[in-house]
């Protein structure tokens, strides 16, 4: 009956190997002695070599944050992960993996945002191996499998919302001003695409965003545009409310009377004073008031 077949990591805890190299000490003592003496005890020096180079093969040091996996003639037999000296089967094969953290920056991508507006983006991924297993046997050179998922999530993320609010009004959130929004959307779809090669997703932000190049100049623009609209018509609803002030307060105190023509030139002058982008200059009326 055939065994399951692993499909995860197997963690494995070695045993102690200071024990093993002082065994080794002594065997090449006595080797050195077997080989050095009679003609007889050669053959014994020859065995006691030979059991030293096994027991020596077999010892295993493992630094902090780093992983050894065991294959024994093909077969997965487990992971290593705790550091020290350790001593494991002579004929296992050990690969080492690495667990610390690790930063992946992306290069700089042209891809269409929601309202298909070309923009370049790049995001910074910190990540982990997780699962040694998967890792090393579930996807072939398993850090470039990284940058390639890390691309295909930055361009669907791109596809999902639009640059800002200027290109849709009615967008809860955009790539621009929802920073943090964006980035836990982009650490999850990066999060679910490197599962199955048993990595860790740190964090993952966006480290740069911006209009591509041929309609970076047509956008500002707009955009100054746009502000230069909402500007004006906050100035033009100020500058209402000060000649209904100006108009009121002149006819509760009875300062002049004016009937519709002359309210009418006055709400004229006024709103030319108070909305124009230029210093008024004043002309003096030397005649009456009816002139």
């Amino acid at each position: 009956m055939n065994a399951p077949a692993i499909t995860s990591e197997k963690n494995r805890q070695p045993a102690s190997g200071y024990l093993m190299l002082f065994l080794m000490l002594i065997l090449l003592g006595v080797t050195i002695f077997l080989l050095s003496g009679a003609e007889e005890y050669k053959p014994w020096g020859s065995v006691s070599a030979v059991l030293m180079i096994l027991v020596a093969k077999g010892l295993l040091v493992i630094p902090p944050n780093t992983s050894k996996i065991l294959l024994l003639f093909g077969s997965y037999r487990g992971t290593a992960k705790k550091s020290g000296l350790f001593w494991v089967n002579p004929f296992y094969q050990r690969s080492t993996l690495s667990l610390r953290a690790r930063n992946f920056e992306s290069e700089q991508t042209k891809v269409n945002d929601k309202m298909g507006n070309p923009v370049m983006i790049n995001v910074i991924l910190v990540w982990k191996v997780r699962d040694t297993f998967k890792a090393a046997f579930e996807v072939d050179k398993y850090e470039n499998f990284i940058k390639i998922q890390t691309d295909s999530a930055v361009r669907k993320l791109a596809a999902s919302f639009p640059y800002d609010h200027f290109e849709d009004e009615r967008a809860n959130i955009t790539l621009s001003t929802n920073f943090d929004e964006v980035n836990r959307t982009l650490e999850g779809e990066i999060a679910e695409r490197l599962d199955m090669a048993g990595i860790e997703v740190v964090e993952a932000r966006i480290s740069h965003l911006s209009y591509a190049p041929e309609i970076a100049s047509s956008m500002l623009k707009r955009q100054q545009a746009t502000a230069v609209v909402a500007a004006r018509h906050k100035i033009v609803e100020g500058a209402v409310g000060m000649v209904e002030s100006a108009l009121n307060l002149l006819s509760s105190k009875n300062i002049i009377e004016l009937d519709e023509d002359k309210k009418a030139a006055m709400v004229s002058n006024l709103m030319v004073v108070l909305c124009g982008d230029r210093d008024t200059q004043p002309v003096l009326n030397t005649g009456t008031l009816n002139q």
